[in-house]
């Protein structure tokens, strides 16, 4: 099983969307509301491992040798 991160879709202006998690296996049907409340929902799509090393100042992008890929480059 997976967890998947959904959040409501503000149907009024200035209304702040909610987030959840659930689990369901990947053969299931994404979520079209939330299941105790009915509002709309989508599921969020997150960035995996780039979101969590953001701060590094090499990315490993051809050529830059990676983050500390002997050029000393992370303090």
């Amino acid at each position: 099983m997976t967890t998947y991160v959904y959040e409501t879709i503000p149907q009024h202006e200035g209304e702040q969307p909610e987030y959840f998690e659930i689990k369901q296996s990947m053969h299931d049907d994404p979520l079209t509301k939330h299941p105790e409340s009915g509002k709309p929902v989508r599921r969020v799509i997150l960035g995996g491992y780039g979101v969590l090393a953001s701060g590094a100042k090499n990315s490993g992008q051809a050529g830059n040798n990676g983050c500390c890929g002997g050029s000393g480059c992370c303090d």
